[in-house]
């Protein structure tokens, strides 16, 4: 019964469009707001995450968006934790999006960050209207996890998709060429 309501909310959420861009400078990144600190743990809803998906810098940007209860987003973590520690000094930001359940936060989500030492810097987003901030993500963007987007002020790519390190790093290295 779960996987089917699971499928339709995601069926709805891919024949949902809607077009909204919004350019973000580092100075505005710094006024987003965490909706709550719950021991160091940054949750925001869509609009405390959106300035983080549109910074206009010198900085390339890989932002992956993922949950602890996904297999395939738990398998390519630390892919996306060894191009954190291999690009960190060439000018690279990994942004770890949790799309985690907010009543798994301290059960679930926490644990899994401190056990597995995550570096790279992890943002939980808090925000029931899928409908409305998932097109915002990117337009095409079905709803399925895992997903990333990797970004730089002259270009952008978003991948509904699973990575190898290899696979990750090549994507990258389009943006830094």
């Amino acid at each position: 019964m779960k996987l089917k309501l699971i499928f339709i909310v995601f069926f709805a959420l891919a024949s949902c469009k809607q077009e909204s861009k919004k350019e973000t400078n580092v100075k505005e990144i710094s006024k987003a707001k965490a909706i709550k600190t719950n021991n160091a743990l940054e949750i925001y809803d869509f609009n405390g995450i959106e300035p983080f998906l549109n910074i206009k810098d010198n900085k390339t940007y890989v932002v992956n968006f993922w949950a602890t209860w996904c297999g395939p987003c738990v398998k390519e973590l630390p892919h996306f934790e060894e191009l954190y520690k291999n690009y960190r000094d060439k000018n690279v930001e990994v942004l770890l999006v949790s799309l985690d359940f907010p009543h798994q936060y301290d059960t679930k989500l926490k644990p899994f960050i401190k056990e597995r030492k995550l570096q790279s810097k992890v943002l939980v987003l808090d925000d029931p209207d899928m409908n409305t901030w998932i097109p915002k993500v990117d337009e095409n963007w079905s709803g399925s996890i895992p997903a990333t987007i990797i970004y730089n002020k002259n270009e952008r790519t978003f991948f509904e998709q699973s990575f190898t390190y290899e696979e990750l790093e090549e994507q990258l290295q389009q943006f830094l060429n």
